[in-house]
Parts: structure tokens; sequence; C-alpha cells
């Protein structure tokens, strides 16, 4: 058994996430830690709202709040939406809680006192109308890399480059609009992380459990060689500025950057879940108190990645302290919207709480992990969607449910039949079942998702392919005992397949186990040979026929959320 620590990338509290936020992190976490706890390990899984920076001033400004009362509320929307979409997270928390401004105050001193942190004096975007200092996020204008007109302060949203906001043309506050701007010195406190440049570069050197992208993305930092890092900003919501235990002097109207909050909320987050549940929260994070034998995997969209393979990085080594750091980083590209991308401030796309409005989380579930963002951008069409629903989840797995349980409780009266002898449809049927389960259990353990859907998706086609063969129906008037074993493989495999979706599909995979009576304890990944997996299930047990487990998506549905939604507009 080992620990595995999972993290996703901490979405944004302002609003609702979109199905692109959920596809490049937190879904495929979840996915990832289901298949792990079915492999018997001890695994923590955890996430949080990340609550501070412009995002949250601006989206409770709009909203007519307070941003402590929208972060509240938005927090709570967030959890609920999340266990809708059965992710199954050990602990839920919050940046905006007293052990992250702990954790980040102590991080801040502490590198301070290691002589990486220094106070400088930097040109700031002022608004003259809105008489404050414009955060990053707040001054928007022309890249000057690609020409992008709505490009942010602190990174273009088209092309990816990181900027400065006086790098911007024709800036304007996000705030008001106005151009009434021009450029101040404020004082602030800088990450010296080119100090940290040799020693963050040797790190990456050594991490074998990314994907090639992710370290390009790594060494491109790096090769362009590392900037100081801001790690304050002119705002009132966030981490108040310390220094050895007290407000910080010239600091009292500055909070930490949210990005270099943020991350430190990971930590936070298990201290929280900690604090909740009487677990020890640094055995997870420090290798002086256990978590040296902790595997530690991060999930993220690949806008995510720079911060946690180059600044994270530097907080946690920067510190001198035995802090856990990264095994494992997955990254996903950008799930698109008919070509374009999926967009929370411009409400581009489907959210969400509405495609829990349209369908269950199971259908959305194995569409995101099976067609997934993951060794490219995956374009999400409702067609494609419809199509790759109705063949996977209604013709090949929904299909073989219900023609043999519906067969075998109208001929063997509701019950696991006995009778019958293994043949070559039966062998083959074995040999499938060991050569799939095996491809399933690799691809998820190389965190390859799509390749164990389609691996999953070959196991349900494989059962359907075996009752073309075995016949049970044919046989059933001739060879009662040749029917029943057709009928009882028939049933183990739906057993089985149901088993193998779980990390994927959880209801629709409760469901089928519940109707067929397999005991909570006998739904841990299956082992041992395929013959004898095909045919677990005691003789005489009772089952009952679900409900249709998934229905088909119709011409007319996609029709209507294409004029709700929009789509090749």
């Amino acid at each position: 058994m080992a620990r595995i620590l999972i993290t996703s990338a901490l979405p944004y509290i302002n609003g609702v996430k979109h199905l692109g936020n959920l596809a490049g992190s937190m879904l495929p976490a979840d996915v990832y830690a289901r298949f792990m706890r079915l492999s018997g390990h001890d695994v923590l899984a955890i996430c949080a709202t990340d609550e501070h920076g412009t995002p949250a001033e601006l989206a409770a400004a709009v909203a007519g709040q307070d941003v402590r009362t929208y972060c509240d509320e938005q927090h709570e929307i967030q959890k609920s939406i999340g266990e809708q979409f059965a992710l199954s997270w050990d602990y839920f928390g919050r940046t905006s809680s007293k052990q992250n401004a702990e954790l980040t105050q102590h991080f801040a001193e502490t590198l301070e006192a290691n002589g990486l942190i220094a106070e400088v004096v930097e040109k700031q975007v002022y608004s003259i109308d809105d008489e404050r200092f414009l955060p990053d996020r707040y001054v928007e204008g022309t890249c000057p890399n690609c020409g992008f007109e709505k490009a942010r302060g602190d990174q273009c949203d088209n092309c990816g480059k990181l900027l400065d906001p006086i790098e911007l043309i024709e800036p304007y506050s996000a705030v008001s609009g106005s151009k009434n701007l021009e450029v101040r010195d404020t004082r602030h406190l800088q990450l010296k992380q080119t100090d940290m440049e040799a020693r963050i570069r040797a790190w990456v050197d050594a991490a074998d459990g990314w994907p090639q992208f992710a370290k390009s993305i790594a060494y491109k930092w790096l090769d362009e060689g590392l900037r100081d890092r801001t790690i304050t900003r002119d705002l009132k919501w966030g981490v108040p500025v310390t220094q050895n235990g007290a407000p910080r002097e010239g600091f009292e109207n500055k909070v930490f950057y949210v990005w270099f909050d943020a991350p430190i909320g990971y930590v936070a987050a298990t201290r929280e879940w900690a604090e909740t549940t009487g677990g020890d929260w640094e055995s997870w994070w420090r290798t002086d108190k256990g978590a040296d034998d902790v595997r530690y995997v991060q999930f993220m969209g690949k806008d995510n990645v720079a911060f946690h393979t180059v600044s994270f990085p530097a907080t946690l080594l920067g510190s001198e302290e035995p802090w856990k750091t990264v095994d494992a980083l997955k990254a996903f590209n950008w799930l698109t919207w008919y070509g374009g991308k999926f967009s929370t401030s411009n409400k581009r796309g489907v959210f969400m709480d509405q495609a829990l409005e349209l369908l269950p989380s199971d259908y959305w579930r194995w569409y995101l992990t099976a067609y997934g963002p993951e060794g490219s951008d995956a374009q999400f069409t409702w067609d494609h969607f419809q199509s790759s629903v109705n063949t996977d989840l209604a013709n090949v797995l929904g299909n073989m449910v219900n023609r043999v349980l519906k067969f075998a409780t109208s001929r063997f009266e509701g019950v696991v039949p006995d009778g019958g002898e293994t043949g070559e449809h039966e062998a083959w049927l074995a040999s499938e079942v060991e050569t799939r389960l095996k491809a399933i259990a690799s691809h998820y353990e190389a965190m390859e998702f799509r390749k164990a859907a389609a691996e999953t998706r070959a196991l349900w086609a494989a059962g359907n392919d075996y009752l073309t063969r075995a016949e049970p129906w044919a046989h059933f008037k001739t060879d009662k005992d040749k029917a029943a074993m057709g009928v009882r493989t028939g049933i183990n495999l739906i057993a089985l397949a149901a088993i193998v979706a779980q990390p994927v599909i959880p209801d629709a995979a409760k469901t089928v186990l519940d109707a067929i009576g397999v005991p909570e304890d006998r739904r841990t990944w299956p082992t041992g040979s395929g013959a004898a997996l095909l045919d677990a299930l005691p003789r005489g047990l009772q089952f009952s026929v679900p409900d249709v487990l998934f229905a088909k998506i119709e011409d007319d549905q996609v029709a209507e959320w294409s004029e709700r939604f929009g789509g090749a507009e």
C-alpha cells in the first residue's frame, strides 16, 4: 500500500467553473484518486477554492457584495457542484482560511530570513479616476507580443506570454474602463527567483513523473532566464503582509500576491482537513514527519504549469525546510469550444451547473475523460458529445447490462444460474478480461486517462462480442445448461465491467453493482485470473434489473442545447 497525495489546481472563486476547468484538473485528479483507492492505496485528495486576487474583488463588485460574503457563498456553491459531479475530495478547503494566512506568512518570513526576499520600489500603474494602484489583472490592453486586444496585465490569454502591466499597449482600468492612468512608484516584496535558478533547474532535471510538454514549459522559463517575482499587491483582500509576526511597516495596505499564497493553499487545506478530522497533516507534507514515503501527484491545465514548476518550488525549496515537493505532475491541454476557448469571464461554453441541468454527471465524466484534452487540445462539439455518449454508454455498456439481466430475469428467475461447462467462448473472454484489466490498470498508473477509458470501453465491447458468440438466448430451449453458462458468465462480466468503470462513472457503476448485489467490500480493483473473475458471483445470487442506465441523447436535445449555448457561431 502506497501513500498518495493528490492535488488539483485550485478553481478560482469567481463563479461556477466551466467544463474546461473540470476536464483539465479536477476530474482527472478524481479519476486517479478513485482508481488508487480501489487498488488499496492510502489516498488523500485535496482541493480548495482560490479566493484572493483581482478576480474575487471584481466578481464581488459585479455581484454587489463585499468580498468575504461573496467568497463564502461561492465556496459553498463550488463545493456542492463538485460533489454533484462525484468529485471525491477528502477535503475541499479555502485559501482565505486562517491556516493559509499563517502558512503564507511563515513562508514569506522564512524566505526573507534566507535572503530570498527583497524589498524593492517598482513602477506600477495608478488609476487617477479610481484613486488606486491597479494590480496586474486590473490592467487590460493590447498584448505587445501577439496583438490580442484583451490581454491582462499579468498574462495574455491568447498567446500565453507573461506580461508586466506597463508593457501593455493602450492600457485601461479593468475596474472602471478609464484610460486616465499613470505609472507611479510603489514598494513591494520580491521573491529572488534568480538566486534559485540553478537549484530549480537541477530539481526539474531530476523530475521523472512529468509529461514532456510540462517539462518543456519549465525549461522555457528557465532558458529565458528567471525573473525575480513580486509577491505583494496593492489590494485589501488577501493575506496581510507581516514581518516578525506583526504587520509589516509600510505594507499595511498591501497583501501577498495570489500566486504566492494559492499553491501554499494545498498545504493549508491539508491542515484544514487535519483539524477537521483529527488527521496528521505534517505526515503528508513534511519529510521529517513521515512524508518521505508519500507520492505527491499534481493535476493542472497547461497555463498553470510554470507556476508549479518554478514559483511554488522556489518557495518550498527556498525555505530550506523539509517540505514534500511534487513527484508526478500531470498537465492537460485545453478543452476548446468549437475551436475557441471556454471562458468564465465571457460566459462562453457550458458550465458545471448548467451541465448537470442537462444530464447526470456520469455522461460528462465519461466524455471528458475518454475524449479529454490530454495529449493535445480537444474540441467540444454537441455532435461529437452526442455520438460518443450514445455509442459508448448507451449502446455498448447499457445494451450489455440490459440484454443479459432482462433475459436472466425472465428465463432464470432473477438469480445467477448454475449449470454448464466452460468452452472456447468463455476461454476467449477470460483471455480478453486479463488483457484489458492489465492494460486499464497500467494506463491509470501512468495517468493516461484516454487510453484507460478506451480499454474500459474495449472490455465492455468484449462482453457484447461474447454474448454474440455464446448466444444464451438461442440455446435456452435446446440446452439450458449451455444457456446458463452464457448468462452466468455475462452477469459476472457485467459486475466486473461496473467495478472497472467506478473511477469514471461512479454513479452508474454503483447502480449496477447494487442491482446485482455485489457487497461493498468486493468492489475493489479486480485481481486474479480471467476465468476466476468470470465465475466470482455465487450461484443463486438474486439480482434486479436497473432502470435504463443511459438514455440516448436525441437530435432534438442537441438542437435545443445548440440554440441555448451556441456552437459554431
